[in-house]
C-alpha cells in the first residue's frame, strides 16, 4: 500500500501560519498529510483556494512525519497589507 502525497505549486495557509522570526519574515505552517513543494524557488501564497495571491515565499525547509508536513518558508513579498 502506497503513501498518499500531494505535489503543490501554491502554498495555502488557511490563516494557520506561525511567525518564527519577525526580522527575516520566517513562518512555519503545519499541514495534515504529506505535501511536497519546490524548495528554494519563489512560490505563490494564498489564504484559501478561493482568494487571490497574498504574496510570494521561498520554502526553506520541509519536514514530513507522522502524517503531517511542517513547512518553513520566508515571505519575500507581500501583495497587500491585509
Amino acid at each position: 500500500m502506497g503513501t498518499p502525497i500531494n505535489f503543490e505549486t501554491i502554498l495555502r495557509t488557511e490563516g494557520k501560519e506561525k511567525r518564527i522570526d519577525s526580522k527575516e519574515n520566517i513562518f512555519q505552517l503545519q499541514l495534515q498529510g504529506y505535501h511536497l513543494f519546490p524548495l528554494h524557488q519563489p512560490i505563490e501564497i494564498t489564504r484559501t483556494k478561493e482568494t487571490d495571491e497574498i504574496g510570494t515565499a521561498i520554502i526553506v525547509e520541509l519536514t514530513l512525519k507522522e502524517q503531517q508536513t511542517f513547512c518553513t518558508y520566508q515571505l519575500i513579498s507581500l501583495s497587500s497589507v491585509n
